[in-house]
């Protein structure tokens, strides 16, 4: 009799998997969330991200999640942001959405609200739970925000729920919260952003209360059948910030709140642990980054459990699973690199690829994780026009036209708003 443990890799990867809303998954490797800015000036949806997901629906992943979806179009995490606050892309929407799903798998939205972790300049101003600066090394890429208050709070949180009518009626087959990477959900979280001391703030269950309250505004909005995950840190890795034992605490809140799946990640810009520049030679060998901490999370709730970063082997994949901390592989960075993977590990093969750090010899730089978006970002512009990826380009010309194609979508956007 085979055994869960001797089953071959690709086996186990290639497993269904039922949610709890009854959504079935048809296999246990996901799309990660990575931005495309691939929106028009006015952050419009375009043929690119038809042409993006329609390969990356091709390439075998059970689930797929977009980039960040804005829920503000006063507020932007990047120049080329999509933002969904009414129907006006109604037929783009509908088409992107049709795309990624045409060979069967599902699609789900990443919402998300940047609060101060938007770019010096792209909007008018910058707000956040509280008016707490950046470290003195980003703050000339960083403004320091306003503080929300109470009624523009209540205003995000209809945002989202709109957002999310919105998405299901163009036929995305999920949402997924962004409350990870330092954006507006994770400052609420963090008692290093978040210093208020109104029903916002001061506590935990406070600081809980404006993700519980995005997640009740979906679900009024698109029902209790439509599957709504989320992606949330492990710890900030800040000084103060969001650590282990408070996650776990917003684990239990979520699950008891109905969550439907939950995205493990970590970090945020200022310490960016997600991109595993920094991690320990014994968590590279592991291949993830977060998965003792899953281990935790396992402990803690039943809710079907999503791990991302750094995984590199379908043994290692399977391990993870078969360990039962997880139930869900994230791959992000290697399919902005290798499309086609997920079919190459459910079919028993190896990647022909690995992720590998993005230098550009600039130490402030590389110290950032401002070139592991600029550089795989470039890899899917190239897929939504068409093009083959190119794993091998220079991490310094890909800095230098990065800071230019940002600049011009800044003055552009900028410009669109005048």
């Amino acid at each position: 009799m085979q055994t869960a443990a001797s089953r071959p890799a690709h086996e186990i990867l290639g497993q269904p998997l039922t949610l709890p809303s009854g959504l079935i998954l048809p296999n246990r490797l996901a799309k990660a969330a990575m931005s495309e800015a691939l929106g028009t000036a006015d952050n419009r949806v375009t043929h690119a991200l038809e042409q993006l997901y329609a390969r990356w629906s091709e390439g075998g992943a059970g689930l797929l999640i977009t980039g960040n979806v804005m829920v503000d179009r006063r507020a932007l995490g990047e120049p080329g942001n999509i933002v969904l606050e009414d129907d006006r892309d109604r037929e783009s929407l509908r088409r992107w959405a049709s795309a990624g799903t045409r060979q069967g798998n599902q699609l789900w939205m990443q919402l998300n609200h940047p609060g101060k972790q938007a770019p010096q300049g792209l909007n008018r101003e910058t707000v956040a739970p509280s008016a707490v600066p950046f470290v003195p090394a980003l703050q000339r890429f960083f403004a320091t925000p306003r503080a929300l208050e109470n009624a523009e709070i209540e205003d995000i949180i209809q945002r989202f729920g709109t957002a999310a009518r919105l998405a299901k009626e163009a036929g995305f087959t999920g949402i997924q919260i962004h409350g990870a990477h330092g954006y507006l959900v994770g400052q609420f979280l963090s008692p290093h952003h978040n210093v208020r001391e109104d029903q916002w703030g001061g506590s935990p269950e406070n600081r809980r209360r404006f993700v519980l309250r995005v997640l009740a505004s979906i679900r009024d909005a698109v029902g209790r059948q439509f599957p709504v995950g989320i992606k949330l840190n492990s710890a900030d890795f800040q000084k103060g910030g969001f650590g282990e034992a408070e996650s776990i605490d917003t684990f239990k809140a979520l699950a008891a709140a109905g969550i439907d799946m939950i995205e493990i990640s970590g970090g945020t810009y200022e310490a960016p642990a997600m991109t595993g520049i920094r991690a320990k030679e014994s968590t590279r060998q592991r291949e993830a980054y977060f998965l003792e901490f899953a281990e935790k999370a396992r402990a803690a709730v039943d809710t079907p459990l999503m791990l991302t970063g750094g995984f590199r082997t379908a043994e290692g994949m399977a391990a993870a699973i078969n360990s039962g901390a997880i139930d869900l592989v994230g791959l992000a960075r290697l399919l902005a690199i290798e499309p086609d993977a997920p079919n190459r590990l459910l079919a028993g093969h190896a990647t022909y690829h690995h992720v590998r750090p993005i230098r550009t010899g600039i130490k402030a730089v590389d110290r950032m994780a401002l070139m592991e978006i600029t550089w795989y970002t470039r890899q899917l512009r190239r897929m939504g026009k068409g093009r083959n990826p190119k794993p091998t380009e220079s991490g310094f010309k890909s800095f230098l036209i990065g800071l230019l194609e940002n600049g011009w979508g800044t003055f552009k956007t900028k410009r669109m708003r005048a």
